[in-house]
């Protein structure tokens, strides 16, 4: 059965990932606004739903840390493996755009995170409504000023549809996508327990990758069929999202603490995640301006390997 479960969940990502790429792609056309604007909002939002979820309920069910950890290691996932997968099968040309406004951002949010969490281990709710505040100019920014980041290399083979199908596109996509990861992550969790592999190597793998897997299948699929700008997007969007908008508003509703059980967080996991979030600008410029190629998607893929190393041991 777990391996029927991880065979559904796939096909479930492969058919999610497809209406939303869709979805996106017809609303980009409708609006008139930029896809990566499309992949930062609306399919970042889609695609980030999971540790939304997961983390307003650990907040509810007190289990603050979890939240912390859950967005912490799903932003070094978004990077470090999703879009190292991504740049692999397909380098990804980027405009100004991109180190002006969209990886500035990222950052600043990654580092409010950090000063808001490092010195007391708690996100206050003050600072949750900070996170969240940041989020809304954010968007309103986007939405009237932002320009394309990447380059559109078949503009000719968008297909524009109805509302009412943008819409119902967009719903069953982000279903989908949510309803396979879900499949896959208890399909392998459950499978490797089977086959004798401990909780600490199944937490640090299957599960923080888990809550990136609608980001991986929504940018694969993007990337394959030349929706480049969307598959970009939606990482940073999703990172930008999981920190003011998960984190703002679990705050919001009681203030998000890392217990002494957790402070790996802070001490070790919380400077990987900036780290890498850092390095995505000079890779853009090196070997090759604007662009991130194969080279680059190897040098997130070894430190991601560094990384859940050093976690696991």
């Amino acid at each position: 059965m777990n391996i029927v479960y991880i065979v559904i969940g796939l096909v479930f990502l492969v058919l999610g990932g497809n209406w939303l790429l869709k979805a996106a792609v017809a609303m980009s056309l409708k609006l008139n606004i930029p896809k990566i604007v499309i992949g930062m909002t609306i399919v970042s939002f889609a695609t980030s739903a999971p540790e939304l979820i997961v983390s307003i309920k650990s907040a509810l069910d007190g289990a603050t840390g979890l939240a912390v950890g859950n967005v912490i290691g799903s932003n070094i996932a978004n990077l470090a493996l999703v879009l190292a997968i991504t740049v692999i099968l397909s380098p990804i040309y980027v405009e100004r755009s991109f180190y002006k406004t969209d990886w500035p951002v990222m950052m600043i949010a990654s580092v409010m995170l950090y000063f808001f969490i490092v010195n007391d281990r708690t996100i206050q709710t003050y600072e949750g409504v900070i996170l969240f505040g940041m989020l809304i100019v954010f968007l309103i920014y986007l939405l009237r000023f932002q320009k394309q980041a990447v380059v559109d290399e078949m503009p000719e083979d968008d297909e524009e549809l109805p509302l009412y199908k943008i819409a119902l596109f967009l719903v069953v996509g982000g279903l989908g996508l949510w309803g396979g990861s879900e499949l896959l992550i208890n399909g392998s969790v459950s499978l490797a327990r089977n086959l004798g592999v401990s909780d600490a190597v199944i937490g640090v793998t299957v599960v923080s990758v888990g809550t990136s897997i609608p980001e991986l299948a929504a940018s694969v699929i993007a990337v394959l069929k030349k929706e480049k700008a969307i598959s970009l997007g939606n990482l940073i969007g999703s990172n930008v999202f999981n920190i003011l908008a998960v984190l703002g508003l679990t705050a919001i509703i009681t203030p998000v603490e890392v217990k002494s059980d957790a402070l790996s967080l802070i001490n070790n996991d919380i400077y990987w995640m900036l780290g890498i979030s850092f390095a995505i600008l000079p890779l853009v410029f090196i070997p090759k301006g604007l662009r991130l190629g194969w080279r680059d998607g190897i040098l997130l893929i070894i430190s991601y390997v560094i990384f859940v190393y050093l976690t696991v041991s």
